[in-house]
Order: C-alpha cells, then structure tokens, then sequence
C-alpha cells in the first residue's frame, strides 16, 4: 500500500503531470467564474427611507427571527383568559330559587293551627310570614325583603308555579353562561328583560325581579392554569416567518421601511461579510471536481492511455457542455423549465467514443451536479436538484444506449434510448410534483426530452471528426470504418498480395483475441494488423506467402540484398499509410511490430560466406513495440507465420512454437520498452494458442471414391 502510495505521489511530480494539473487549472478557474455569479450575493448601498432603485430579492432561506418573535407576543397577547364555572354556585342559586317557593308551598298545606281549647283556627298572613322565615335559609332571608315573601305567600298555587318558572329560566341560563364580576349587571339586566317581557302584572314582575337579582352572583372564576395552556398554544400555533430565497424583498420604487431594512441586513445583503463563505463552498465543489477528473486521468496514464489529445479532449468537452448549461440557463424561467432541452449528453457520448466507458460515466455524474448549480436560478445556496436528477439519467442512458458501435448511425438510434429515459424522468417530475400539471406541459416538456436527445446524438456526430482529426484521437467508429474491406490500401493489398492479405486477416483475429484477453484495445490490434504489411505491396513477390507457381527471387539475389528488401517493408507501409493520412497509432504498429529482431535465415546465410558479417545490418531499425496491441500484433505476426509453414500443426506443436517466440522476443529485449508484464503475456500466449487450435483442428480424412 505505502509503495503504491509513493509511486502516486511521484507520478504526480512528474513532468507530465504538468501537463495534465495546467488545463485542470485552467478548467477550475473557468467553471468558478462561469457559476460565479449562482451563489455570489450581491450587496447594496441602501438608506433607511430611501426608494429602492430596483427590486432585491433574497439571496437565501433564513428565519426572521424578530418577526416570529413579535407574531408570537401578539398571538398569546390576543389569547382571552380562561375562566372556570363553578356548577356549586349555579345549583345553589337555583336551589335557593326552588326553596322559596318550595317553602311557601309546604307552609300552604298547614293553613290551620290549634287554639287554647284546641279547635282549629286559620293561620293569619302575619303568622304564615313568620312561619316561613322560620324555615328558610338564613341567606334568603337576609337578602331578600319580606315584602317579596308576603307578595308571594298571597299568591295562588298556580301563579306561584308560573313565577317559580319565570325567574328560574333565565337565571339558570345566565348562570350555565357563567356570570363574572365585570358582566354581573349585565347578566341581572338579561334576567330583568326576560321577565319584563312576560304577561304577568308590575307587581309580579317587581317581586320575581328581586328574588332574581338575589339569585345571580358571579360564578365564574379567572383559571390561570387554563389561560397559560391556551396562551402556549396560540404560541406554538405561530409559524415562523420565513424569508425565502428568490423572495422579493422591496421591489422597484418601494419605501425602504425599517422592517424591510432588517430584512435585507438579516440577509446579507448590507454586508460583505457573507459573500466569501459561497465562494469558498463553490471553490471547494470545484476543487473536488477537477481531483476526480485528475484521478482519472491518473489512471489512464497508468494504462499508457494518456496523451495530449485525450487531455484537451476531456477539457474541451467538459468547458463545452458547461457553457452550453450556462447559455441556456439564462433563458430559463420557473414557469419555462429549458433545461429539459439542453444536449447534455453530448459530452459522454463524445468520451465514451473516444476515451472510454469509465470515464464518461464519472464525468456523468460531475457534470450533473454541474448543473444543478448553473440552474438554481442565480439563489445563493440553493441547488436545482431536478436539473441534476434529469442531467445525470439523461446522460447515463447515452452512456448505456451507446453500444456495439459500428458507425456513425449507431449513434442516432441511441438517442431514441435517451429520448425514452428523458420523457420518464419528465414524467417522473410532474408525477411527484404538488403543483398541477396541463396536458400541453406535459407534451411541451416531453418535446424537449426528445430534442436534447437527438440533439446530443447531432452534436456528436458533428464533433466527432474534429476530436479525431484535430486531436488526433482514435475512436472505435474511426477503427471500425478503417476495418471495411473497401479501403483503398485493403483493396491494394488484397489484389497485389493476396497472401499477405490472408495472413494479415489471419494476425488481425489472433491480434484481437489476444488483446481482450489482457484487457487492451483489441479493435485497435486487429485494425493495425490488417496493414501491418502494407509495404509488402511494393514487392510482394519478395515475400514467402506470395509466390504462388514461381521460383523465390532471393534465390538470385545476394543475402545483405534480400535482407534490405525484407527490412523495408514496415518502412514502406510507413510511407504509404502517412500518405493516406492513417492515424498515428495505426502507423506506429506498422513501423514497430518487427521492433529490432534479427533476420536470422539471412544473417546466417551471409555469414557463411563472410564471417565479419555484423548483426546489426541484418536487424529491422525499429523501433521496439511501444504499446501492449504493438507487442501483441508482433507476436501474432511471427506465430502465425511459423505455425502455417508446419505440414501437421498438433496442439502440442503449437504450443511449442508460440512458447519460443515469446521466449525469443524477451531474451531478444523487444518488450523493453513497452509496459506489458509476464502475467500478461502469459495470457496472451494461451488466448494465441487457443484460438490457433480452433483454426488448425484436426479433420476427418473422407475416403476417396475409387473410380471404376
């Protein structure tokens, strides 16, 4: 762990990685002023009373801690206080009431009394007033005057029963209600109305009228314990005020009030003060941004997979897609939801074409937190989580829908894959939305699902040829369209030197195999195989595989003659593919697929004749193999040729002839400068020797019909 820690550490002091942390500066320094002004807050010269020039908006969500503060006291301040009933009071006054007339009915049923001689004599009113004092609660008697008892006595059962329900009615009424201190007079003059309004006599009427007024006392008694719950829950009824970014805060020509200066100073915006914590949140995302496009590129280097063209590429593609975010953001509106239509999936469609899988699928997901920055309508601290959701699927369906590409075609009919996961994610939105959607808005933002879709599939189209010729990049389209039988030099070779042509066909699949087995580019092998031996062409016939019916012509001529001969062909095939205009790497294998081994068969023959013969004249120049695929079409181009020369190929001599030439290439030093491993070539080795075994499997031997 700590050795691969130091290699890393010294990778990045190394030269290259210069040239790889300038454009990451480059990139981080054009994407922090690019979304500058997305969490920047700007600030304002403003004077309590003056007119605001124009209209501010909240730069954040805070909490207006004073105002929540102050609807709070006015909520509890409105909260009325609680008062409790007490039903003792209320059934003791109605029973007061009841005991009246009660009393003067009972007194009633003793009408008579007994004199001296014990004959019964009538009661006399005076005596009966006497006699009901007697049994009547001192409360009554004390606050009610006799003359109410005396009225009352004189009145008949009937009337007295109509009274009792008179005054008891409205008394019970006001006492249920509950009568305080402050509406006790109130509550008597309720009472007093009620029987005022009654059809009986003054008189009448004067009396129930006293005995109500005795009967009504207040009964209902400030409740602290009440009135604090009731006061707590109008307080935690109060919802705090909250001041929300993109708010309006004053608008055009208002008044700048001294609630509304407290709000701009609660949110920043009269002081600098809050500006740098943004700012230094944006670099920090931005930072972490270009890290992980650094490591990546860390490994990419690790894998020989690293160039200039594939730097400027990733910078190019990702400074692009950002700008295009950023165009379209600025038309964006709440109510006009653009961002559905950016191409955004043109820049991992481009690094999946040209780089790789891995890559395009980190820079996926960044460019989706990108983007819910760049649209998060210029409020500071907030994000467009819908904008990144619907970026990220956008693009992860580009990467997944691109596939088994053949042209430039397979690229289009991607885009109806993206379109697909684009309507969804549309649909998605508006199905958890709380707001209500039309079906015109619903078509309308399915309609630029579609449009960024193809869109992204158009641009890459477009783009593709400049990344490949500009940079000099290679994609699989490029390789694949250089694969096609109809390439003029394919076509030369296959007409001038139809062996060469088969056995180029032959290294091409070996090539393949091999390379996908250790994990490289096996399109790349297979394509540089195919004109491997172009120069062959120019002297085809100098070539074993190629004289068909006629004698060899090194017979005739001297070895060091033949040798030259021999030894141009990668130079030749240089010359000729530079001339097409071939990409670099398809030149290099080329030139490098002999590397510097010796032309032994030549080498040993001149040295018959003189023995001071050096061996570096009988050597190919080289270069040595610089790339795995180089090594691996080098291998394959000697194997393939040695295994055809056998009369009866067995498994076993297979086996042995692709072991010697592995084993003759490394003694001979020609990997030394390319960074394939022994694992790996171990691997290539049994890929190679099963895929010769499929070729040159035994057959059945049919019998001959004999003829007659």
């Amino acid at each position: 762990m700590n050795s691969k820690r130091t290699n890393f550490f010294r990778s990045i002091l190394n030269i290259k990685w210069i040239s790889i942390v300038l454009p990451l500066l480059i990139l981080g320094v054009f994407l922090l002023f690019l979304t500058l002004n997305n969490v920047f807050t700007k600030t304002y010269d403003i004077k309590r009373f003056n007119t605001a020039k124009e209209t501010i908006r909240s730069p954040i969500t805070i909490e207006n801690e004073n105002e929540t503060e102050r609807k709070t006291r006015e909520a509890v301040q409105s909260v009325e206080d609680r008062y409790s009933i007490s039903e003792e009071i209320t059934e003791q006054r109605l029973h007061y009431i009841a005991e009246i007339f009660e009393a003067i009915t009972t007194l009633e049923k003793k009408e008579w009394q007994k004199d001296e001689d014990g004959s019964n004599i009538p009661l006399s009113h005076q005596e009966k007033l006497q006699q009901l004092k007697q049994i009547l609660s001192p409360e009554i008697k004390e606050q009610i005057n006799d003359s109410v008892f005396a009225y009352i006595i004189e009145l008949d059962e009937k009337e007295r029963k109509r009274g009792k329900e008179i005054v008891t009615e409205p008394v019970k009424e006001v006492l249920t209600s509950g009568v305080r201190m402050e509406n006790k007079e109130r509550a008597t003059s309720e009472v007093r109305s009620s029987i005022k309004y009654t059809d009986i006599d003054e008189e009448f009427k004067k009396n129930l009228t006293r005995i109500a007024e005795f009967a009504i006392v207040e009964n209902s008694f400030f409740d602290y314990d009440k009135t604090m719950e009731a006061q707590k829950a109008a307080a935690s009824n109060v919802d705090p005020v909250i001041i929300r970014a993109g708010e309006i805060i004053v608008r055009e020509g208002q008044t700048i009030t001294n609630e509304i200066y407290a709000e701009l100073k609660l949110v920043g915006l009269l002081s600098e003060e809050r500006n740098f914590y943004p700012i230094i949140g944006l670099s920090l995302l931005i930072i972490l941004i270009i890290s992980i496009i650094g490591y990546e590129m860390y490994r990419l280097d690790q894998k020989n997979q690293l160039d200039k063209g594939v730097i400027v590429a990733v910078l190019l593609i990702t400074l692009l897609i950002a700008a295009l975010m950023k165009v379209m953001s600025t038309f964006t509106t709440a109510t006009n939801q653009l961002f559905y239509i950016v191409p955004v999936a043109t820049g991992v469609l481009l690094i999946k074409l040209l780089i790789n899988e891995r890559l395009a699928i980190v820079l996926a997901s960044l460019i989706a937190i990108l983007g819910s920055v760049i649209f998060n309508g210029e409020i500071p601290g907030s994000l467009n989580i819908e904008a990144g959701i619907y970026f990220f699927f956008s693009q992860m369906a580009a990467v997944i829908f691109l596939m088994n590409v053949k042209d430039r075609l397979t690229i289009i009919k991607s885009g109806i894959g993206m379109s697909l996961v684009n309507i969804t994610t549309v649909i998605l939105f508006i199905f958890l939305s709380f707001e209500k959607y039309t079906l015109p808005d619903l078509f309308l933002q399915s309609g630029y699902g579609i449009a960024s879709a193809f869109l992204s599939a158009v641009f890459t189209i477009g783009l593709l040829p400049f990344f490949e010729t500009g940079l000099g990049i290679l994609s699989d389209i490029k390789l694949l369209q250089l694969s096609s039988p109809n390439h003029p030099l394919l076509k030369k070779l296959l007409t001038e030197a139809p062996g060469t042509y088969h056995h180029s066909i032959m290294v091409a699949n070996l090539s393949e195999t091999a390379c996908e087995a250790i994990g490289v580019n096996g399109l790349l092998a297979r394509v540089g195989a195919y004109y491997h031996d172009i120069g062959k062409t120019v002297r085809p016939h100098y070539f074993i595989e190629n004289q068909l019916a006629i004698q060899n012509p090194h017979d005739f001529i001297e070895p060091r003659e033949s040798a030259n001969i021999i030894i141009a062909h990668p130079y030749d095939g240089v010359d000729m593919l530079k001339e097409y205009k071939m990409p670099q790497e398809i030149i290099d294998i080329a030139e490098q697929h002999h590397g510097t081994t010796l032309l032994k068969y030549f080498y040993f023959k001149e040295k018959k004749n003189d023995e001071t013969v050096l061996e570096s004249e009988f050597r190919y120049p080289g270069p040595k193999p610089q790339t795995k695929e180089t090594a691996i079409v080098s291998i394959c181009d000697s194997v393939e040729a040695a295994v055809r020369s056998l009369k009866e190929p067995t498994e076993e001599k297979i086996e042995e002839i692709v072991a010697s030439i592995i084993n003759e290439r490394l003694t001979d030093g020609q990997f030394d400068e390319c960074s394939i491993t022994f694992k790996e070539l171990k691997i290539a080795q049994q890929a190679i020797c099963d895929t010769l075994k499929g070729i040159f499997h035994s057959r059945i031997q049919y019998p001959v019909k004999e003829e007659a």
